[in-house]
C-alpha cells in the first residue's frame, strides 16, 4: 500500500511509518508532500493519509498519529505501548516532560534531520534507532 504525510519528517512522521513497516505493512511505499498536497496526493494515488491534519491517522484526542495507529489496527504489545508513550511525550509539546525518554527522542530526531534532510535517508538511517528503543522498551514492558 502507498502511505501519504507531510514532508520534512521528525518524530511522528518517523515512528508512524517505523509503525507501519514494522507491524502493519511491511511493503509499504511512503510518499512525502507538501501539507497542502496530502488531500490532493492521497486521491490520486489511493495512498492512506497519516500525521497530517483532518486524517483520521492524525492527532486526535490529545493522541499523537502513532497512538491513533496503534489504536486503529488494535495492535496491543506492551513493548509497543511503552514505545507509544515516548513517542507522544516527545511529539506533543505539552507533554514533552511526561516521559524522561522523550528529550533524547526529540534531539535525536532533530539531529538526523540535520544529517539526512532527505525524508527517505532519514527514515533509512533512524529506523534502527526505532529498533533499539523498541527492544529497550519490551525490555521494560517485560519487568512490569
Amino acid at each position: 500500500m502507498k502511505w501519504v504525510t507531510r514532508s520534512h519528517v521528525h518524530v511522528d512522521r518517523v515512528a508512524c511509518p517505523w509503525l507501519i513497516d514494522r507491524f502493519i505493512d511491511s511493503d509499504a511505499e511512503f510518499l512525502f508532500v507538501p501539507k497542502s498536497q496530502i488531500g490532493k496526493t492521497a486521491e490520486e494515488t489511493g495512498a492512506i493519509p497519516f500525521d497530517a491534519p483532518g486524517v483520521e491517522l492524525g492527532h486526535h484526542n490529545s493522541k499523537c498519529s502513532f497512538e491513533t495507529i496503534i489504536e486503529h489496527f488494535g495492535l496491543t504489545d506492551p513493548g509497543l505501548l511503552r514505545l507509544a508513550e515516548i513517542v507522544h511525550s516527545a511529539d506533543v509539546k505539552s507533554d514533552r516532560d511526561a516521559d524522561s525518554a522523550a528529550a533524547g527522542l526529540e534531539a535525536i530526531a532533530v539531529g538526523y534531520s540535520l544529517r539526512y534532510p532527505d525524508d527517505f535517508e532519514n527514515l533509512t538511517q533512524q529506523f534502527e534507532v526505532y529498533d533499539s528503543l523498541y527492544a529497550w522498551c519490551r525490555l521494560q514492558a517485560a519487568k512490569k
